[in-house]
């Protein structure tokens, strides 16, 4: 498989067509070699428009997101060098990879122990030093590293919990794919002040759940 042109197909099919035009974001998705961070009973799917389970069953959480998802919430961010930013949901590590190009530090919450090792060893062999991946429930935050220029949440969850709008800087923001299927929007909430946050959402997808996030509550009559 030609890697290099399947690279090249994944930006200019799928990801420009997505209103992903920001060349620092391209450049970015050209660099950072997706392949080696799909598991490789999936290698050859690395550039196809879909998620790709990261585990046998493709249990909710753990799938990596398809490339014009995360290509999307990476423009929409706009990270800047001098910041630090705060994932939740590791899982190969491939978009705490793009991060990283962007960003000061990162550091990455991964739930599930045999994923953040997975994610480590993947990080280092892409020689990207400025990710620390730790194995712990990103539904709790990381209040002790706090405050955050950025957070990011890799998958979806039913509604933004407030205890991590309030891990952000002033000026911070937060992106999440929030809602239910068949309905997702993609979320930016900014911290405005101490107690105002602006929230838009500009466009709608599906994602997988991320793991330990509380649902709605549902009633049948």
């Amino acid at each position: 498989m030609n890697f290099e042109q399947a690279r090249f197909n994944m930006i200019e099919q799928q990801i420009r067509p997505w209103n992903v035009l920001d060349a620092a974001v391209l450049d970015i998705l050209s660099v950072v070699r997706r392949e080696d961070f799909v598991p490789v009973a999936h290698k050859a799917l690395a550039f196809a428009d879909m998620e790709l389970p990261l585990r046998n069953g493709g249990e909710a959480g753990q799938c990596m997101l398809a490339p014009k998802v995360e290509a999307r919430m990476l423009q929409d961010l706009a990270v800047q060098k001098h910041e630090k930013v705060l994932e939740i949901g590791t899982g190969s590590g491939y978009m705490a990879a793009l991060l990283a190009q962007r960003a000061q530090r990162v550091i990455s919450l991964e739930i599930d122990p045999e994923l953040a090792t997975l994610a480590r060893a993947n990080l280092q062999k892409a020689g990207i030093s400025n990710v620390e991946v730790r194995q712990a429930d990103g539904a709790k935050g990381l209040p002790v590293e706090a405050p955050f220029d950025v957070i990011v949440l890799s998958g979806s969850v039913a509604e933004v919990p407030h205890k991590l709008l309030e891990l952000l800087k002033t000026g911070g923001r937060l992106m999440a794919i929030v809602g239910d299927a068949p309905v997702m929007r993609a979320t930016l909430i900014q911290r405005t002040s101490a107690v105002e946050y602006l929230t838009s959402q500009g466009w709608d997808t599906l994602a997988p759940r991320l793991l330990s996030f509380p649902e709605h509550s549902r009633f049948n009559f």
